[in-house]
């Protein structure tokens, strides 16, 4: 998939601020590659993840996305990465409900020190991604002239 003919992969990372967001500026220092796919969007915790947000997500042509927060037990707002995960359970419901693969999101708990996860967890992400394609919602907005849904 090539950039500029609109079918380069769009994966969204939310991550929280504390661990997640940390982990990946670690895989930066550490020089650790990881897919260019992927746009990092920070949260204070990931239980400020909203479900419509993700929706809208999808629907503005990502074709993945990515919720990493703390590891279980030890979020720094206590239960919000619990949430989080019945948050994305809830999205993969709704998106195989709507006719697309629950698979385009997923969960991952790092802590901060795990720079060389969080880049495992993107390329994993990204292959995961690239085998199902490009999200549908995407393909459909790239037929009309404006990119604006009908």
């Amino acid at each position: 998939m090539s950039e500029g003919d609109g079918t380069t992969l769009k994966i969204v990372a939310y991550c929280c601020h504390y661990c997640s967001y940390a982990a990946a500026d670690l895989a930066g220092v550490l020089r650790l590659s990881y897919p260019a796919e992927t746009r990092i969007v920070e949260l204070p915790c990931t239980g400020r993840l909203d479900v419509l947000e993700v929706l809208h997500t999808f629907e503005h042509g990502a074709d993945g996305v990515m919720v990493a927060g703390c590891l279980e037990g030890d979020c720094h707002f206590q239960e919000g990465n619990l949430n989080a995960r019945r948050r994305v359970r809830y999205i993969k419901e709704l998106l195989n409900r709507i006719g697309l693969e629950p698979e385009r999101i997923e969960m991952y708990n790092l802590s901060a020190a795990m720079g060389r996860q969080f880049a495992e967890a993107a390329t994993q992400m990204t292959q995961q991604i690239t085998n199902l394609g490009l999200n549908p919602l995407r393909l459909t907005n790239l037929l009309e002239p404006t990119g604006e849904p009908s």
